[in-house]
């Protein structure tokens, strides 16, 4: 072990209190952060600030990213930014051979630790990720398509939340077994009794591998990396391919704060693919790796959940999200909300609504009657309205992240009758960035040709229109989709406390996250850290929550030592 310069009272007197803080909020269930969402927060206290991010984010660009870590045997890269400019970055490229056992090396330190001092360690590597968060945004930015602003918050702040959430979780399931050495005396009347001492350690499952996806390379990566870290395992990061930086960033700053708190740098390291290699499948499948973390599409999520076999596998894959609409009492703010939900970076969130279930007979809202028609013109106006402005429809909307979005975007227009046309948007300061407004496709749910569509992902910004016979068919057509197909969110519109309990009865069977009557500043597609659960793992969409104690628990074991007394 190397000397430390980061001490355990140092890192208790950092974190301690955010910790304590995180285990509180995640019983109950508030609204808290310790990451500022707002980019003028940053800049002071030895953060970067707006102009120092940009520039060391630049610096990064058109350069060989070091790391230092073992079995690098050449260099590789070829990130284009969704904005059009060439990244240039090249990555080391490891020998896995080499690289895992040298993981290895460091974890009998890393659980001797304890659970409090490795969860002290993470939020510390949280807290520098935070400093530099800016520098991340640009990061995520020319990766993912976001456009800047949901860059920062999402891939910033959002994204650390969630991996301190992971940590809470962790350290919270660690700690429910005493630590330290027990006293058991078993009573055995006029004998004396039988006495052992026991203690009772979490130990590691193995190295885990994260790997990670192209839209939200932190936000989505972070949960699983920090929760493996955090209960004793070493994590191997296997970034998408298109999203590599960010997370390179990440491991980078992993790796600085294990070496000054004294441990091996190696329990975090970086595995970047070289052009076409697939080297996911093969890492997947190694002995050495006990837990793998996948954010993706759902043949690959199916693969490794049938293949990874010596691993504890946690999967979030595609679902068909949906909203009943039946009735409401604030029409003007069900349309602005949808509008923007629909719209939030091209559609391009696992959570983003796709399938809106609405009676051919029409709704009751407060401004009277509304027709099937009426209500998705009406829709479509409202997303028409919102980003008829190029420059307010860009920060919206980013750039879609790769050319499959384009391509199922052009073919959707082709399913039905196209209520809403997508139109290119230009980029005044990125003329590459490829972004379009989504496409609203009017569909009757009764139809086979009409069900093949609607009754998949098709995954940016594409939504159907689905018109059904009524309420009560709605509600049976959520519960088969969710069943069958998954959802990551559902969403409800209705004055109606039967239609509302029917709603809620499907999800809580069928094990999806609810969003009811939301017309205001939140949305169906936005989740927040400590509160609310990303996914639930109880259907085909994801078989993990973010985050809950059954996301963190079973990446450790207890093993107890029994001693005569």
């Amino acid at each position: 072990m190397a000397a430390a310069q980061l001490t355990t009272d140092t890192l208790a007197e950092r974190h301690r209190p955010t910790l304590d803080q995180a285990l509180d909020t995640i019983r109950t269930r508030a609204y808290w952060s310790p990451h500022p969402e707002h980019p003028k927060a940053y800049g002071e206290h030895g953060s970067l600030g707006a102009a120092e991010g940009l520039a060391a984010y630049q610096g990064l660009l058109d350069g060989r990213f070091e790391l230092d870590q073992p079995g690098t045997d050449g260099w590789t890269g070829g990130e284009i930014s969704p904005y059009g400019p060439v990244l240039g970055v090249e990555y080391p490229h490891a020998d896995i051979d080499v690289l895992l056992p040298a993981m290895r090396a460091g974890t009998a330190a890393w659980r001797e630790a304890g659970a409090e001092t490795r969860a002290l360690v993470c939020l510390e590597i949280l807290a520098r990720i935070s400093a530099r968060t800016h520098e991340f945004a640009h990061a995520v930015m020319h990766t993912s398509g976001q456009a800047f602003m949901m860059a920062f918050q999402a891939g910033g702040p959002h994204a650390q939340d969630r991996g301190l959430e992971a940590v809470a979780y962790a350290y919270a399931e660690q700690t429910r077994t005493p630590a330290g050495e027990a006293a058991w005396s078993k009573p055995q009347g006029k004998r004396d009794p039988l006495e052992l001492t026991k203690s009772f350690t979490p130990v590691a499952r193995g190295i885990a591998l994260m790997i990670g996806c192209n839209t939200f390379p932190t936000w989505n990566g972070y949960p699983g990396l920090f929760a493996s870290l955090a209960t004793g395992n070493p994590v191997l990061v296997k970034p998408h391919p298109r999203a590599v930086l960010p997370l390179a960033l990440t491991v980078r700053v992993a790796r600085e704060v294990l070496a000054e708190a004294g441990f091996d740098p190696n329990l975090v390291a970086l595995a970047v693919e070289r052009p076409g290699e697939g080297i996911a499948k093969t890492l997947a499948v190694r002995p050495e790796i006990k837990i793998i973390d996948y954010t993706g599409s759902t043949a690959f999520g199916d693969w490794l959940e049938e293949n990874a076999r010596q691993a504890q596998v946690y999967t979030e894959k595609a679902g068909v999200n949906t909203v009943v609409v039946d009735s409401t009492d604030n029409y003007k703010g069900m349309l602005s909300n949808l509008a923007f939900s629909l719209s939030l970076y091209s559609g391009q969130m696992c959570t983003t609504p796709q399938n809106l279930l609405i009676p051919r007979d029409g709704i009751a809202t407060d401004a009277g009657p509304k027709s099937y028609d009426e209500v998705v013109t009406d829709l479509a106006a409202a997303v028409g309205g919102l980003l008829g402005d190029d420059a307010r429809a860009n920060a919206l909307l980013g750039a879609l992240v790769n050319p499959d979005v384009k391509a199922r975007l052009e073919a959707a227009a082709g399913l039905g009758e196209v209520a809403l046309e997508s139109r290119e948007v230009a980029n005044p300061d990125f003329p590459g960035a490829v972004v379009r407004t989504p496409v609203i496709v009017k569909l009757d749910g009764s139809k086979p040709e009409a069900q093949a569509a609607y009754f998949s992902e098709c995954f940016g910004p594409v939504s159907f229109a689905v018109r059904v016979d009524s309420t009560d068919d709605a509600v049976e057509l959520l519960r088969r989709t969710v069943r069958e197909k998954g959802a990551m969110t559902v969403g409800a519109y209705t004055t109606s406390p039967d239609v509302e309990r029917a709603v809620e009865e499907v999800c809580l069977e069928e094990s999806a996250q609810l969003s009811l009557n939301l017309t205001g500043g939140v949305y169906v597609n936005q989740t927040a850290a400590f509160s609310d659960f990303h996914g639930s793992g109880g259907n085909p969409a994801a078989n993990a929550a973010l985050c809950d104690g059954a996301f963190v628990a079973n990446r450790f074991r207890v093993v107890e030592v029994r001693r005569q007394a």
